[in-house]
């Protein structure tokens, strides 16, 4: 994977990468949480830009690509919560740590595959360094709303 030399704004752009409108709380929690230089992201599904959510079982109703698409929807959702939050992309210095939750089959194993579809996008935004982190993939019994897969990340931002 090449090197990104643009800011991730400009990435965003130069990929047409269009966003979701940013996710609001469901419940009680915030969707970014900023201590420090740190940003929490809650728990995001896979919002598509029109509102709906992409449901299923990954290995029942959803092969594997269409999993790992649906993580990667989740991380557009993701970004587009840190561009209403933060102002800009450009704030994030660095992915830290994605958990990946994937609705799965039982017997379904290729849980890390699926949320590839996320971190693809995050390194083709920040980079193959500040865009990927330490990450956790695991299967779920059924996701809140069937959603196909939920992550929750946290990012290191630029000091202020």
């Amino acid at each position: 994977m090449p090197a990104v030399s643009m800011t991730p704004d400009s990435q965003l752009k130069q990929l047409n990468l269009v966003l979701p409108p940013a996710p609001k709380p469901v419940a009680v929690y915030k969707p970014l949480v900023v201590a420090g230089t740190m940003a929490y992201v809650s728990g995001h599904g896979p919002l598509r830009t029109d509102g709906s959510l992409i449901t299923g079982v990954v290995g029942r109703d959803l092969d594997l690509q269409a999993g790992a698409l649906a993580a990667r929807q989740v991380g557009l959702a993701i970004v587009a919560t840190l561009r209403e939050q933060l102002g800009s992309l450009d704030r994030v210095r660095r992915v830290v740590k994605v958990l990946g939750m994937v609705n799965s089959a039982p017997d379904f194993y290729d849980h890390p595959k699926v949320i590839n579809g996320c971190s693809e996008l995050f390194a083709s935004l920040w980079g193959p360094e500040q865009g990927v982190g330490a990450r956790s993939a695991v299967g779920m019994g059924p996701l809140p709303g069937n959603i196909a897969v939920e992550i929750e990340a946290i990012f290191e931002l630029h000091p202020a």
